[in-house]
């Protein structure tokens, strides 16, 4: 996927293009404004091209860019990741040799700093018992130096939207990603839905990248903080399968809390994109309700990769930032 984002293409998909014979290439191109797509043409003919008519965001995107593709997985890569050998049949052959595995993600490292974990992803997705997802190797803001502790493969929660394997079937049986997310987190509901109707997600610590993060919105943007607390709000009502009233109270109540936060900060916009955020999922409850009701559920605190804690806590109130702590 790529969104105005010619310089990620300039540096990274030469690479892809070398190391990646296995998988026919096409960049979905989401609207971009910069010439990301005369680079493309002029430079890449022999790239597949498929472009938006207008910016669906990341997750509405994909879905209109893969509607006709065929073929047994899709990987999605994000136009800022640095592939590695051989990062692709490791990742397809332990997905073949897990039972009831339908999608996964390599090792996400940070391009950065390639000694350290990267945010989006890390060594697979994990979420708490009131909907927060981390990662193994990272903890809200703080990363963890791969010293080798995550080389296991894996059954996880989620597996990252920045590289993404998944079977093309399953993708299509799920209708893709829920497209009223725009953007963020909408891997994470795409995982839980297939959790909840009996598939795995896995990583796979045989394949890496190197992520360079916040490529097409920074980590800072207040848009970003918007649909990160309106998003896991959406993803909540739709897959939850307890008593919904009881942890989006506890929610509303943490999120306040991080609003505090925020304004003790000066941070003025992001208390503002709390609020959007909290006044468009009330607006929206009518349709999360319709979601809810046909979404197969099954109990949460059983899914592999749920920690039956409260990760604020730990990690805010007990000072534990690192995995192995928790």
């Amino acid at each position: 996927m790529n969104y105005n984002g010619k310089k990620w293409l300039k540096k990274f998909l030469p690479t892809v293009l070398q190391k990646s014979k296995e998988a026919e290439i096409l960049v979905i191109d989401n609207d971009s404004s910069d010439d990301s797509v005369a680079f493309l043409k002029q430079y890449f003919p022999s790239v597949s091209l498929i472009i938006n008519d207008k910016n669906y965001g990341f997750a509405g995107g994909y879905n209109e860019g893969l509607k006709n593709i065929e073929g047994d997985y899709i990987i999605l890569l994000n136009s800022d990741v640095e592939i590695t050998d051989n990062w692709i049949m490791p990742v397809i052959n332990l997905i073949e040799q897990t039972p009831q595995a339908v999608a996964a993600q390599p090792k996400i490292l940070a391009y950065a700093n390639k000694s350290k974990f990267e945010h989006a992803g890390a060594a697979g997705g994990m979420i708490d018992r009131l909907g927060y997802p981390f990662c193994r190797g990272r903890v809200f803001h703080h990363t963890e130096k791969d010293i080798g502790q995550f080389n296991d493969n894996k059954e996880v929660f989620w597996a990252t939207g920045a590289c993404l394997f998944i079977k093309t079937k399953v993708f299509k049986e799920q209708e893709g990603f829920d497209a009223a997310f725009f953007a963020h987190m909408e891997e994470i509901d795409l995982c839980w839905r297939i959790k909840n109707a009996g598939g795995k997600i896995l990583y796979c610590a045989e394949s890496k990248v190197y992520h360079v993060g916040g490529g097409t919105l920074s980590y800072m943007s207040p848009f970003k903080t918007y649909l990160n607390f309106r998003n896991s709000l959406f993803m909540i009502h739709k897959n939850y399968d307890g008593w919904l009233p009881k942890i989006i109270f506890i929610r509303l109540v943490l999120d306040g809390i991080a609003g505090v936060k925020f304004l003790f900060g000066g941070e003025f916009k992001n208390i503002l994109s709390i609020l959007k955020a909290h006044f468009h999922y009330y607006a929206h409850i009518k349709t999360l309700n319709k979601q809810r009701k046909i979404l197969p559920k099954k109990s949460f605190l059983t899914l592999e990769g749920v920690y039956p804690k409260s990760i604020v806590w730990q990690f805010f109130g007990l000072k534990k930032d690192k995995f192995s702590d928790l």
